[in-house]
C-alpha cells in the first residue's frame, strides 16, 4: 500500500525527574501554580507524530510518505529518516521558522508534563494532498496532530478526492472544540484515540461512544497497560493485550509506534487483531528505550517476542510481511 503520514515533525527534548510531580501538586492551589522540577538527565532526539509513525513503519519494512513542515534545521533529520526508508520527498521547508519542539519532562510514575512549539508546523496548512495523489494514487493517509488549518485541509481533501483516511487528532484534542474535532473524524476510516482521548472525544462532539462508532469504520483504543480495543461497525470488539516489555525506560512516542506497527499490519492485509499485535510490540520496543526512534530491530528477535506474547500463530502470519531491514 502507498500510505501517507501527515503530521508533525518535531526535535524532543526528553528529560526525567526522581520524584513524583503528583507530590509536588497542592489541588487546592492549582489556579496559583508555580512549579520546577530538577531533572536528572536531557536528551535530545529526532520526533513528531509523523516521524516517529514513518520511522516505524520504515523499520518493519514499509516505504511510507512522510508529509509535514519542518525548518531549514531539518537536514540531519531528513538524513536520517531516508536512510531508514522514509519518503521524504513531500516535507515542506520553512525559510523562516525552526522546526517543531516538544520538550517533556517524565517522572518516576511515568507521568508527563510537556510543553509543544508549533514553529515551522503552522505552514504544513500549505501543503496539497492533490500532487501527492496525482503521481501516485495513495491507498491510505494517516491524519495525525499537525497545524489545524493543515488537518482540516487534509480531512477535506481526503473526502473530497475519495482517499481512506486515518484520523489521528491525539495531542490537539485537548485545544479543540467539538466541531472542529467532529470535522476531523466524521467519515474516517479509522479513528485513533488513546482512552482518555476516547472519552475527550465524546465529552467534546457531545456524541455518544455510539454516535462516534456510526461516523467512522473502525475505532482503534489504546488503554496503556490494558492493551487496546478495535471496534469495527457491525463486528465483535477485539480486545488485545500488551506485548511483554524487558523495562521500561520512556513511554516518549509509544502510541505513535503502535499506530506505525498496527499500519504495517494493514498494508500487509492483516486482521485487525494482528495489526494490534505488531503495534503493541513495536511500542513496547519504544517504551525500553530513550527517545522515539533510537530502537533497532531484529527480525527474528522480532518475531519470537511477537510468539511469546500472542503465539506461534501470530509470528507465522506476520513473519512474510516484516523485513526489519537495518541501514
Amino acid at each position: 500500500m502507498r500510505i501517507a503520514v501527515t503530521g508533525s515533525i518535531a526535535t524532543d527534548h526528553l528529560m526525567t525527574f526522581k520524584g513524583r510531580f503528583a507530590d509536588s501538586l497542592v489541588v487546592e492551589q492549582l489556579d496559583k501554580i508555580s512549579v520546577s522540577f530538577l531533572a536528572d538527565t536531557l536528551e535530545i532526539r529526532r520526533g513528531g507524530v509523523a516521524g516517529n509513525i514513518c520511522f516505524g513503519m520504515a523499520a518493519l519494512g514499509q516505504r511510507p510518505l512522510l508529509v509535514g513542515a519542518a525548518g531549514e534545521d531539518f537536514g540531519d533529520y531528513r538524513s536520517w529518516l531516508t536512510r531508514h526508508g522514509v519518503n521524504c520527498d513531500h516535507v515542506l521547508i520553512s525559510t523562516t521558522k525552526h522546526t517543531a519542539r516538544f520538550v517533556c519532562t517524565t517522572d518516576d510514575d511515568m507521568a508527563q508534563m510537556a510543553t509543544f512549539y508549533a514553529g515551522a508546523m503552522s505552514e504544513a496548512r500549505l501543503i496539497e494532498l492533490g500532487p501527492i495523489e496525482n503521481a501516485a494514487p495513495l491507498d491510505l493517509v494517516l491524519i495525525g496532530a499537525n497545524d489545524p488549518e493543515a488537518m482540516l485541509r487534509h480531512t477535506d481533501e481526503c473526502r473530497t478526492r475519495d482517499i481512506t483516511f486515518v484520523a489521528d487528532p491525539s495531542q490537539q484534542l485537548a485545544f479543540a472544540d467539538g466541531p472542529f474535532i467532529r470535522k476531523l473524524i466524521e467519515g474516517a476510516d479509522y479513528l485513533f484515540t488513546n482512552e482518555y482521548e476516547a472519552h475527550l472525544t465524546e465529552q467534546k462532539t457531545g456524541w455518544s461512544a455510539a454516535d462516534i462508532e456510526a461516523q467512522v469504520t473502525t475505532r482503534v483504543i489504546t488503554k496503556g497497560k490494558d492493551g487496546a480495543v478495535i471496534i469495527t461497525r457491525g463486528e465483535e470488539p477485539i480486545e488485545v493485550p500488551i506485548a511483554g516489555e524487558t523495562r521500561r525506560a520512556d513511554p516518549t512516542g509509544v502510541g505513535d509506534a503502535f499506530r506505525a506497527g498496527f499500519l504495517t499490519g494493514l498494508s500487509a492485509g492483516l486482521g485487525h487483531r494482528r495489526c494490534a499485535e505488531i503495534g503493541s510490540l513495536l511500542a513496547t520496543y519504544v517504551l525500553e528505550t530513550i527517545g522515539t526512534q533510537e530502537y533497532v530491530l531484529d527480525k527474528e528477535a522480532f518475531l519470537d517476542r511477537l510468539a511469546q506474547s500472542y503465539g506461534d500463530d501470530s509470528a507465522a502470519e506476520v513473519e512474510p510481511h516484516i523485513t526489519c531491514v537495518r541501514p
